[in-house]
C-alpha cells in the first residue's frame, strides 16, 4: 500500500523562546503523533500562515489543519484564501480534519459562526465527550485531552451533525458526510509542550479555575487513540 499523502496546513509559527525555540512546530508534533501508527504517512507542509495554500485539492490525498494561538475572530491575511481552500475540500469531499483553530476554521468557512464567551482561557486536560460515535471513531469512547482555547465554535455549518462536547465548549467537535472532522482539543500536545504553554499564558486563565486546570495536566491522555481515529477517517472507503 502506497503511503497516504498527507497536507498539513501550519497556521502558526512561533518564534517565541520559550515555546517555539524549545519544542517542535505544529506540524512536527503532528508528524510525531502519526508516525506512532502502523500505517505511514507522506506529508506535505504548507506554511498556511504565511499564504502558502495548496494550489489543487488533489496534491494529496487528504489534508489536517492545524492548531494556533491566533483567533479566527481577527482579520488575518491568510483567512479568506484558506476559507476557500476549506469550501473546495468540501465540494470536493476531499478528507479534511481541523484542530482547534482549524476546527473553528472550518465552521466559519461553511457558514456557522465563532465566538469569544466572557468565561476566559480554557487550558486543562479535558474530557470531549461524544454523544455520536462514527465508524471510524475505534476504538470508541470519550477522549481525555489537553485544551487551550478562548475562542469556541458557537454554531453549527448547515448539513454538520455535533460529535462531541468538552468542559464549557458544546460544540467541541463535529462531522460532515465522511469527509470533514473536527475537533477543538489538542491530541497532537504533550505534557512538556502544555506544562510550557501553561507557564507562558496560564495567568489568563479564571483564577477560580487555575487549581484545577493545573492539577488537571497530571491525567494521561488520549492523543494516540486520536490519531488511529484520522489514520481510520484517512482510510476510509470513499466514493
Amino acid at each position: 500500500m502506497k503511503p497516504f499523502r498527507l497536507g498539513i496546513l501550519q497556521v502558526n509559527h512561533d518564534k517565541s523562546v520559550a515555546l517555539g525555540d524549545r519544542f517542535p512546530d505544529d506540524s512536527h508534533r503532528f508528524r510525531d503523533l502519526f508516525d506512532r501508527l502502523d500505517n505511514r504517512y507522506r506529508y506535505r507542509v504548507y506554511m498556511t500562515i504565511g499564504g502558502e495554500i495548496p494550489d489543487d485539492i488533489d496534491e494529496q490525498d487528504g489534508y489536517l489543519i492545524t492548531g494556533s494561538p491566533l483567533s479566527v475572530l481577527d482579520p488575518h491575511d491568510f483567512l479568506p484564501p484558506l476559507y476557500e481552500f476549506i469550501k473546495k475540500c468540501d465540494a470536493a469531499k476531499k478528507p479534511l480534519i481541523g484542530v482547534c483553530f482549524g476546527h473553528q476554521a472550518i465552521a466559519m468557512a461553511l457558514g456557522g459562526a465563532v465566538s469569544r464567551p466572557s468565561t476566559g482561557l480554557n487550558m486543562a486536560v479535558q474530557t470531549t465527550r461524544f454523544s455520536h460515535l462514527e465508524s471510524w471513531m475505534q476504538p470508541a469512547g470519550d477522549l481525555d485531552l489537553y485544551v487551550s482555547h478562548e475562542d469556541e465554535v458557537s454554531i453549527l455549518p448547515p448539513d454538520c451533525r455535533p460529535l462531541g462536547s468538552s468542559g464549557p465548549c458544546q460544540h467541541a467537535s463535529f462531522a460532515k458526510g465522511d469527509h470533514l472532522f473536527t475537533i477543538q482539543a489538542h491530541p497532537e500536545f504533550n505534557d512538556g509542550f502544555m506544562r510550557a504553554v501553561f507557564g507562558e499564558y496560564g495567568s489568563h486563565i479564571n483564577p477560580a479555575d487555575f487549581d484545577a486546570s493545573l492539577a488537571s495536566l497530571d491525567q494521561p491522555t488520549n492523543g494516540d487513540i486520536f490519531a488511529k481515529w484520522a489514520d481510520n477517517f484517512f482510510h476510509l472507503e470513499r466514493e
